[in-house]
């Protein structure tokens, strides 16, 4: 390789996880800035990504800072230890090392000078064989673990790690009192809402150290999460439950379960905090009620279950209880499971569906109100458009403009006029500029005239006077089919209390009644109708 005297060159080191050595950075950072010493470059920038992994370029701020500023020409070569410190995917190398290449900045290790794209696709190659064996080292690694009777990772509620022995749990007995006094409540009939409740009124720490919510005890049964669902109170630890896999278009590890042959069980009687007995009966009694709002889900409990939101704290409201006399109490959730929300008074869900539904008939039956929603509507869109300050016409011509540029040199490529990595590039940026400008030729459209659709508006009209009657009896054929009519309409109602009165502010989808032709894709969301109710 030839020398680049003078150069200006950019540094960048990286180490994997927080178990490895800090000074691991400061030590690649030397290495490198010896090697540009001895090639005659002149450092100018040091990038660095501390505890990153090599399998995605997300949360990579510094090597993000690098490759923009590399854009810039800001210095004309990048130094590494090796090109795995960059990436070992070869998904994300090889498109950097194009971008780096079209914008004429070399990449040079210190132990194999000059990467090209030979380099970069063979070490890509092995980079990714690499994290595979990885991954199946560590499993393997980790099953030994649980095989030994150790823990493999995590730490549950109720057990603590033995000082200088890794992977050793002690019970906690503090907690695993909670524990068991959970499980016994359960089988004495308290919901986990009603348990949870007390025990943030008794002021128990909860386990993340914030407050009990319903969930940290039903969890996740598939995965084995949640204090009800823990088969480590039971004396038997349960591994290989889950798999992460990472998502490629945002560099997240999500979780996969397993199929259950592939878990791998032991017993840990050491490590048992609930009565067998005690487990078992809690384990039948949530698969029975499992199944039972299995069938429920199928359908909402009430025309606006699932709707309703606190205006105070953005919580859901729940129906709390139901009355002989046939009212329905809801509470925001917030107030009952956490005791988080001030508004803890219960409102009559009845009564509110009864005041929704008559105001909502009133509105569709008196045009000139939706009407003045759809003026406010087209109103804002042409103020929109008119803060853009872009007239159509220049936006055609950038459109035909950017669409050319990329024609052009598409023919170019294909006539075999141009050829290779930067040809690509380049065909590429000018693909990306041309829908760019046609998107925004495409939003700036005039906006469409929208008018009411009578037949959906008669459509929403008849469900809601079949509906009213019925609130008492939401299981025959009529009611349910009127429910779901309604439930199309609306997006989300807001409760609020303001002394002896609840409020209510009835958020809908104004796409679903206007004309099919002059609907859009989205659905817009309209709002503004609060019928208040006294007394509730």
């Amino acid at each position: 390789m030839q020398r680049i005297d003078g150069r200006r060159a950019a540094l960048y080191a990286r180490f994997s996880t927080d178990l490895q050595n800090d000074r691991s950075i400061e030590d690649q950072l030397a290495l490198c800035n010896g090697y540009a010493v001895r090639e005659g470059l002149t450092v100018t920038h040091r990038y660095e990504d501390r505890a990153k992994s090599s399998a995605t370029l997300f949360g990579r701020d510094g090597l993000l800072a690098l490759i923009a500023d590399a854009k810039e020409r800001v210095f004309d070569v990048i130094v590494v230890e090796a090109l795995d410190r960059i990436s070992r995917n070869p998904a994300d190398l090889h498109p950097l090392f194009q971008t780096l290449d079209f914008v004429g900045i070399r990449v040079l290790e210190v132990h194999r000078g000059q990467a090209d794209a030979l380099t970069v696709g063979i070490q890509g190659l092995f980079g990714q064989m690499f994290l595979d064996q990885l991954k199946e080292k560590t499993r393997r690694g980790l099953a030994g673990v649980v095989r030994d009777g150790r823990s493999a990772g995590g730490r549950a509620y109720g057990y603590v790690t033995v000082p200088g022995q890794p992977g050793q749990l002690t019970v906690v007995e503090g907690e695993a009192k909670i524990i068991r006094r959970i499980f016994d409540e359960y089988i004495g009939g308290a919901t986990t809402r009603e348990i949870v409740a007390r025990l943030n009124a008794e002021g128990i720490p909860a386990p993340r150290g914030s407050v009990w919510r319903s969930t940290v005890l039903t969890g996740n049964a598939a995965r084995g999460y949640g204090i009800l669902w823990n088969d480590l109170y039971d004396g038997k630890r349960i591994w290989n439950r889950v798999r992460m896999v990472r998502d490629p278009e945002t560099g997240k590890r999500v979780s996969r379960t397993n199929p259950e042959s592939e878990w791998q069980i032991e017993a840990a009687e050491h490590l048992r905090i609930v009565p067998p007995a005690t487990f078992a009966a809690v384990r039948k009694l949530r698969l029975a009620r499992m199944e039972l709002r299995g069938e429920k889900r199928k359908r909402p409990a009430r025309p606006l279950s699932g709707l309703m939101a606190c205006d105070c704290c953005g919580g859901s409201i729940v129906i709390r209880a139901r009355r002989p006399n046939g009212a329905v109490q809801a509470a925001c959730s917030n107030a009952v499971e956490a005791g988080t929300c001030t508004e803890r008074k219960s409102v009559r869900l009845d009564q509110i569906e009864t005041a929704v539904f008559a105001e909502l008939a009133q509105l569709l039956r008196e045009p000139d109100v939706m009407g003045e929603y759809l003026k406010a509507y087209h109103e804002e869109r042409q103020r929109l458009a008119r803060e853009k300050g872009r007239t159509r016409a220049t936006l055609e011509r950038s459109a035909a403009k950017a669409r050319g540029a990329f024609d052009r040199a598409h023919q170019l490529y294909i006539d075999g006029v141009t050829d290779g990595p930067k040809a690509k590039a380049s065909i590429l940026e000018l693909r990306l500029a041309a829908e760019r400008a046609e998107a925004a030729l495409a939003e700036a459209d005039p906006p469409e005239v929208l008018t009411l659709h009578p037949d959906a508006t008669n459509r929403y009209l008849a469900a809601l006077t079949d509906l009213a009657p019925s609130l008492s009896d939401l299981d025959t054929p009529e009611a349910r089919k009127a429910m779901d009519t309604i439930r199309e309409w609306i997006s989300e109602i807001r409760v609020r209390r303001e002394g002896d009165e609840v409020h209510v502010t009835v958020y809908g989808y104004l796409a679903a009644l206007v004309e099919p032709s002059t609907r859009r894709g989205e659905m817009v969301a309209w709002g503004g109708l609060e019928p208040p109710t006294p007394a509730l």
